[in-house]
Parts: structure tokens; C-alpha cells; sequence
């Protein structure tokens, strides 16, 4: 009976053993060198685990965006060189000189002017004759011209005959646009023009649309 007794205890110590050994391997502490460890999983709609090769794809531009819309040209004002300048006929009234001092558009877009022109007489080598013309009372107003059309503004003095102002005979009227630096230069045909003394003062309106004939 004593051997049997023995046996059967060392057969329940021997499955107690078995069991404990069991619970110590499934209850690994992850120091075996990463042999356990599970390959990584892309799981769906995530991105994939980074190697630190690869490229992000380049955005592809959507077709969907809008074009770019065109805009219809607007008016700007008109350069020198855009334009030409003429002289009209004289107008006498009064005692006075009038001529209108004609600007036309002549390229192929449309521009405004607005204002007083610039103007002086000029001798043959370019010397000017006489002091800067003084602007008349007015209201200016922007005048567009389309290809071909025209302003003018009025420049005006006393007849010298009646004035008895100092006179002399000028090659050209240089005409300066609103706003502009560089004159155009017309040929002068109408003669004397004060230059000096008493009622030597030449005047200048703003710009109104047409030729002033």
C-alpha cells in the first residue's frame, strides 16, 4: 500500500509540474528577440505601414476646376503716341481768336482723354515764344474716342492788331495730352501770335468730343 501511495504522488506532482510549465510558456513577456511578434497588417482604406523609400504620388489637377473667365477690355487713357493733333480753322468774335485744337485717336483700340491740353508756340529751333497758356474756367469731363474719333479744346487771345501786344510768328504749337509728357508737334500757319505786353495772354479750354468746326 505505501508503494502505491507513493506512486500516485509523484504521478499528481508530475502533472502539477506539466501544468505550471504550460502557464509560464503562454505567458511570454516578449523578450525572445521579437520571434513572437505578428508581420504587420494593412488593414483596408489606411495607408500602408512607411518603409522610408517610397514617393508620394503626385496630386493629379482636377478637370473640374473653372476657366478661367474673360474679361471684356476696358477704356484707358489716351498715350502720345496714340494720338494725333491738328489745328482747326480760326473762329475771330469779338475782338478774339479762336481755334480748336483737335486730338485724334488713331490706334486700333479705345481710350479717354480728360482735362487741359498743353501748349506752347515754339520758333524753328524749338525756343518757346511767349508765356505757358492759362486754362479758362470749366468743368472737364472724360471724352472717349474710339479708333478715329476726336476732341478739342479751344485756344483763344486777343486780335494783336487790337491788343497792341508784342507778336511774333511761331514754326509750331506743340500739344501736349492730359496727363502726358510728350508733345505733338503742328505746324503753325496762322501767323502772329502775342507773345508779350498788354493782352498778350493766350487761353485754353478743356476737352469736349468733335473737331470744334
Amino acid at each position: 500500500m505505501a508503494n502505491t501511495h507513493r506512486s500516485v504522488s509523484r504521478a499528481t506532482l508530475l502533472a502539477s509540474a506539466v501544468a505550471v510549465l504550460g502557464l509560464l510558456t503562454g505567458c511570454g513577456n516578449g523578450s525572445d528577440g521579437g520571434n513572437s511578434a505578428s508581420t504587420p497588417q494593412t488593414l483596408p482604406g489606411t495607408a500602408a505601414p512607411e518603409t522610408g523609400t517610397s514617393t508620394p504620388a503626385e496630386a493629379t489637377p482636377s478637370s473640374s476646376a473653372p476657366a478661367e473667365q474673360t474679361r471684356p477690355p476696358t477704356s484707358t487713357r489716351c498715350h502720345t503716341s496714340e494720338l494725333r493733333a491738328s489745328v482747326g480753322r480760326v473762329d475771330p468774335g469779338a475782338g478774339q481768336r479762336n481755334y480748336p485744337i483737335v486730338l485724334t485717336n488713331t490706334s486700333p483700340g479705345t481710350c479717354t482723354v480728360r482735362g487741359y491740353p498743353g501748349a506752347a508756340f515754339v520758333d524753328a529751333s524749338g525756343k518757346q515764344l511767349g508765356p505757358d497758356p492759362k486754362r479758362s474756367a470749366g468743368s472737364p469731363a472724360t471724352v472717349t474716342l474710339k479708333p478715329g474719333g476726336s476732341a478739342w479744346a479751344g485756344l483763344t487771345y486777343s486780335s494783336p492788331e487790337i491788343s497792341g501786344a508784342r507778336t511774333a510768328t511761331p514754326d509750331s504749337l506743340l500739344v501736349t495730352p492730359p496727363d502726358e509728357r510728350d508733345p505733338l508737334k503742328v505746324a503753325w500757319t496762322a501767323g502772329e501770335v502775342p507773345v508779350g505786353g498788354n493782352e498778350s495772354s493766350v487761353f485754353l479750354t478743356a476737352f469736349s468730343p468733335g473737331t470744334g468746326a
